[in-house]
């Protein structure tokens, strides 16, 4: 019977602080001022923080444990001209709520939407762009394969022109909403003898439904779960000559051009991820207690809750200010890669932290910080990997010496 009741206690208290921690998560207040933002970017932040947490936050565990987001239809983002410290700030906010959302979210509007806008003829735009916008039709850009990840240029995705189109074989694997998309964005080798490689390649846009493309099984990954992902086939796909994004084999110019926009927007997911970790750690220190005191106030968490603190805070100053070059037109391949690279391993270490804060509590799937953990894992290896982004930097600095 004694046994019972205290197994009743520690369940009920167990349940008290998950209530405590679920209505305190939308939280914490981010200070704005610091962060150097305009009135109208901080009522975008407000708009974005209202929304995603009322729609989003509370289906964010759903979504992790049934590997779907079923409202992604519904969702309508973009058609407002703003910049791209607009769009991190939407791409954090997202993030905050469901990091997994975000991740398609990016994909659609910065790889796909971002695409067309800067390297699509007029007609190309005005077919395309509308229902993107919208969100009545899904993008995604399709650039890696099995055995082309961070060495894009050796892609064996071939197209062969055949009269007024081209035929496309070959597979393209890890695609951010490729089981969803009406529109991808897809690279392949138009000229297989070109020196160096990357002038034989080639931007396509494909729509859902061509004959000769299909897409396989979804892919069962260990954190994003709920952004759809999967490999495209394509067998003897035709291709409509006007479907060329860009100039015939200068495909390669449009991908890095985009690469680097894609690293800076996707950076504001390891923020939105890290805010999210603070969200529910910082008030779960305040409500845990051990040795007679709230764990708050032991200087060891309150060293936890300043190193992920200090972490999130430097990270935010190096994504908007680089967000706000590119605002005035300055873009910067090392710092692009540079915000990316950072942000991905802050947000892994503030992860980490976050699971350290609530200790047993962290390890178990009810509360959320494993989910962070393999969430904030993906952007050390999506959008080119950390090693990669190491080598842009260090060549860009090799470079100034020629």
């Amino acid at each position: 019977m004694a046994a019972a009741v205290g197994a009743g206690l520690r369940g009920a208290r167990r349940c008290q602080t998950l209530g405590l921690l679920r209505r305190g998560c939308a939280g914490l207040a981010v200070d704005d001022t610091v962060n150097g933002l305009s009135e109208e970017q901080r009522q975008l932040r407000q708009t974005m923080t209202k929304f995603c947490q009322e729609h989003l936050a509370p289906k964010a565990q759903q979504i992790d444990q049934e590997n779907e987001f079923k409202g992604m239809r519904a969702m309508e983002y973009g058609g407002s001209a703003l910049g791209y410290l607009d769009h991190v700030l939407v791409m954090e906010e997202i993030s905050r709520a469901s990091a997994a959302v975000g991740l398609s979210y990016g994909a659609h509007s910065n790889l796909c939407i971002n695409q067309l806008v800067r390297n699509g003829n007029e007609a190309q735009k005005n077919k395309y762009l509308p229902k993107l916008i919208s969100g009545e039709h899904i993008g995604a850009l399709a650039m890696s394969e099995p055995n082309a990840g961070s060495d894009v240029v050796s892609m064996k995705l071939k197209a062969d022109k055949k009269g007024d189109y081209f035929v496309l074989n070959g597979n393209k694997f890890w695609i951010t909403n490729g089981p969803d998309a009406d529109v991808l964005i897809v690279y392949a080798k138009t000229d297989i003898n070109a020196v160096p490689p990357s002038r034989g390649i080639t931007a396509f846009i494909v729509e859902r439904g061509m004959p000769g493309f299909s897409t396989a099984q979804k892919l069962d990954k260990l954190g994003m779960r709920g952004s759809d992902t999967c490999e495209l086939i394509f067998e003897d796909c035709k291709i409509p000559a006007e479907n060329v994004l860009g100039t015939l084999s200068k495909g390669v110019y449009v991908l890095m051009s985009g690469l680097d926009l894609e690293r800076l927007v996707l950076s504001g997911g390891p923020l939105g991820l890290m805010q999210a970790v603070l969200d529910h750690a910082i008030p779960y220190l305040h409500v845990r207690e051990a040795f007679g005191q709230k764990i708050g106030h032991f200087q060891l968490m309150q060293g936890k809750m300043a190193d992920m603190y200090t972490r999130l805070m430097a990270c935010r100053q190096y994504v908007y200010n680089v967000a706000k070059a590119c605002d005035r037109g300055h873009f910067n391949a090392k710092d692009c890669a540079g915000v990316i690279l950072y942000s991905a391993e802050c947000a892994t270490q503030v992860a980490l932290d976050g699971i350290q804060c609530l200790g047993g509590n962290g390890y178990i799937n009810d509360y959320p910080m494993g989910r962070f953990l393999r969430d904030a894992k993906l952007y050390e290896i999506g959008a080119g990997t950390s090693e990669v982004r190491r080598l842009i930097i260090g060549r860009a600095f090799n470079a100034t010496f020629k």
